[in-house]
């Protein structure tokens, strides 16, 4: 059915008008965490100016700019170069401050007051400020000046020590699950202060760590230790405390089965055609399956490795036991759902043309999530932005001639 003349006006200001629009971000950011916390606002609306230091001689800028990695992460914003380590640097810098409502840094913690770049630095001249920073560590403490990555975040909080088959010794999770998570808290936290500033007037300090978001990731694994003074260990493909839930072999790959709770453990043996399991002592409860998981876990691959994984999935799925396909990353976009949540969103860009990155997991009602524009070359924005905040071409030339800019 054709759209209506007001749904196509619904939908152009759905992609015009966004719920951060006349929110000027400035972004310090480096690596992944920061930049994940940033592009949650360049998504939704914010104008963000993405702050970086002059190329040096020899830097391969162009074709790290140009790859997967930095154009999934550094779409919707506009870019300037800046040497803030200058006076002239300097001084641009907090010209932009005075008029930004978010900056957003993850450099080594004291890095930020050695550039006069910091939260008391910025607000003494803007007090609207919310300033979001994270760190490896923490801004102050033992650790504070370390400088922290995800895989050393992913050892020292505890995620290495449960991840991986019991005996094999610590194994990293095969995303930098820390920078996302604390970028992702970061710029959860720095809405709230946002928020808090209609009713104040006043900015905040936003701070969080890889340490930290690890920490708070490890959930229920850590409220065993601090509740139960249980220390969790690896488990492999094993739910920690539900049993059966994993892993199980099929005749033509694998599948992942969750059925450990009572209600669903009963559908599943019934729609195995194994009643009998249900009379079992050592198997009637959550707790004694879990106890004797490598027995029930190789009774089940036994029945499972019998046939295609697409028969056990339809089987299961009609009894509504809890199962899918263990895919490869090819196979996920691939997949019937991903593709109606779009989760692969067209970008065009004149230095890599017509390509996909990775959208938004988050859906707004009346609102568009649409990529609006390519991932900037560094400095693309210079002289548009830094003429917004009164220099004019004489100044912006000189500061070119004193790299500067």
């Amino acid at each position: 059915m054709p759209e209506s003349p007001a749904d196509q006006a619904a939908l152009a200001a759905s992609q015009t008008r966004l719920p951060l629009n006349g929110i000027t971000v400035l972004d310090l950011t480096l690596a992944r965490a920061g930049p994940t916390a940033v592009r949650h606002f360049a998504d939704w609306g914010a104008d963000v100016i993405r702050i970086e230091p002059p190329p040096g001689e020899g830097e391969d800028v162009a074709g790290r700019r140009h790859g997967f990695d930095f154009q999934n992460l550094h779409r919707n914003k506009r870019a300037i170069t800046l040497n803030l380590k200058t006076r002239e640097g300097h001084e641009a810098f907090m010209r932009l401050a005075q008029k930004a409502d978010v900056i957003l840094e993850n450099m080594r913690a004291n890095v930020k007051h050695r550039l006069k770049v910091s939260y008391d630095d910025v607000r003494a001249i803007n007090p609207r400020i919310v300033y979001g920073s994270i760190s490896g560590f923490g801004q102050d403490g033992p650790y504070g000046a370390r400088a922290g990555v995800d895989q050393i975040a992913q050892g020292m909080g505890g995620l290495m020590s449960i991840t991986g088959e019991p005996g094999r010794g610590p194994m990293r999770v095969g995303i930098p699950v820390d920078d996302l998570t604390a970028g992702n808290l970061l710029a959860l936290g720095c809405m709230m202060a946002l928020f808090d500033r209609e009713r104040t007037g006043v900015g905040r300090w936003v701070t969080t760590s890889l340490l930290e978001a690890q920490v708070f990731m490890l959930d229920f694994q850590a409220s065993r230790w601090l509740m139960e003074g249980e220390v969790a260990g690896q488990a492999g493909n094993d739910h920690p405390t539900g049993i059966p839930t994993g892993v199980f072999p099929t005749s033509d790959g694998h599948i992942n089965i969750a059925a450990s709770s009572s209600r669903v453990f009963t559908r599943f043996c019934e729609a195995i055609g194994r009643p009998g399991w249900l009379q079992r002592e050592d198997w009637k409860t959550q707790a004694g399956r879990s106890r004797d998981r490598k027995a029930i876990n190789a009774a089940i691959g036994e029945i499972t490795a019998t046939k295609p994984s697409a028969h056990w999935i339809e089987l299961f799925e009609a009894n509504g036991i809890p199962c899918g396909p263990i895919n490869t990353i090819d196979q996920v976009f691939a997949d019937p759902q991903v593709r109606h949540l779009g989760m692969a969103t067209k970008m065009h860009s004149p230095h890599v043309g017509d390509t996909e990155v990775v959208a938004s997991a988050i859906n707004i009602s009346g609102f568009s999530k649409a990529i609006r524009s390519y991932p900037p070359d560094a400095g693309e924005h210079t002289g548009e932005i830094l003429k917004s905040v009164g220099y004019s071409d004489a100044e912006l030339n000189d500061m070119r001639q004193k790299g500067v800019i």
